[in-house]
């Protein structure tokens, strides 16, 4: 039986941006989902018990089955190690960076750490759409921030017009890289974007809660495009045919941009026909994690790829060349090196 890893997301970006904002909305989306959340320097959180929390070193239950704590960077390892103890049951932990940090700091030490409970989530980088140009000349280091990121949150699109936001997502665009860009007003992205949200038991797929009831429509204009949701695309693959490791490794180095996350499993077939393989991939982070076939479980790959601006129907051509063709087909032994480069060294555990 596996142990499911949490996944550790950084949130970043510069004061005023929207951050707080942003994980304000994750909180209210959680919808089951218990969220741990790190600040590193402590905002308006706008939850009443969240104000007893200014003091370093302090972690309050936010009542909703989420947790908050107020860390210095220094003390990161410490509290991830309380955050991810089994009594707690996070399902995802959100580290807020301060508005000056450095978030690649933050992405290292996440990475560093030797806790073999959590894996990285992603570098969610926030911009302020109408305050872009003079951040940046007062941050020159958002030419650096961007470039790392996974996911580019531009904020508050409300507020600037069509042909200026064009010019940001074209700035945005040429310093982020293969980054997926997002937009966002009041922080309103989807959650499934960063993590995968737990449907309390009882609750219809797509059945009106009281929360979207309550916050569905505080963007005001009831458009139903605005939802957050529409702005990516998720492309769900299941194969009874094994995938060729060369192929599906050729994809994943060269996956489009837009395309944010992977996660499934992988069938190998012959290949290494004892082990399926957990699939993990955020932005530019990727791991494969073996594990042994569920007695009696048909042996399929199922993956589920999210992004934004993807192309489905293309996606879906690429992922069925990665199937084996027949005997003629089959892997040598050396088709598994690819893979095996990103299964980690230590006992970690799949998410």
């Amino acid at each position: 039986m596996t142990t499911q890893q949490i996944p550790v997301v950084v949130l970043a970006g510069f004061l005023g941006a929207g951050k707080t904002t942003l994980l304000n909305h994750l909180l209210r989306s959680s919808r089951g989902t218990r969220i741990g959340v790190m600040v590193n320097d402590f905002g308006d959180i706008g939850i009443d018990a969240m104000r007893i929390a200014g003091q370093v070193g302090s972690t309050v239950s936010l009542g909703n089955g989420c947790l908050c704590c107020a860390v210095d960077a220094s003390e990161l390892d410490e509290y991830l190690e309380i955050l991810t103890r089994p009594e707690s049951r996070l399902d995802v932990i959100v580290i807020e960076a301060s508005g000056l940090a450095e978030p690649q700091e933050l992405v290292r030490m996440v990475l560093a750490s030797e806790n073999d409970r959590i894996v990285y989530g992603g570098l969610v980088q926030v911009v302020d759409a109408a305050e872009f140009s003079a951040t940046r000349e007062r941050h020159p280091e958002t030419d650096r921030h961007l470039p790392i990121a996974d996911l580019v949150v531009v904020n508050k699109t409300d507020r600037v017009s069509a042909a200026e936001l064009l010019a940001v997502h074209e700035t945005v665009g040429g310093l982020a890289g293969k980054a997926v860009v997002v937009d966002a007003t009041h922080g309103r992205i989807d959650p499934e974007l960063l993590f995968d949200r737990v449907v309390p038991e009882g609750e219809i797929e797509g059945q009106l809660s009281i929360e979207d009831i309550l916050y569905g429509a505080e963007d005001g204009d009831g458009d139903p495009h605005a939802h957050p949701h529409a702005a990516y695309e998720t492309v769900s693959l299941t194969a009874a045919t094994p995938l060729h490791p060369r192929r599906l490794m050729a994809f994943l180095d060269a996956r489009p941009e837009g395309l944010y996350r992977i996660k499934g499993f992988v069938d190998f077939g012959a290949a290494d026909p004892d082990n399926r393989y957990v699939v993990h991939a955020v932005g530019r982070f990727l791991r494969f994690y073996p594990e042994r076939w569920p007695e009696g479980e048909e042996r399929l790959t199922q993956l589920v790829l999210i992004g934004s601006g993807v192309d489905v129907a293309g996606l879906r051509k690429e992922l069925a060349r990665c199937e084996l063709d027949g005997p003629r087909d089959a892997p040598d032994e050396h088709a598994m090196w690819g893979v095996l480069r990103y299964v980690p060294r230590s006992e970690e555990e799949p998410v």
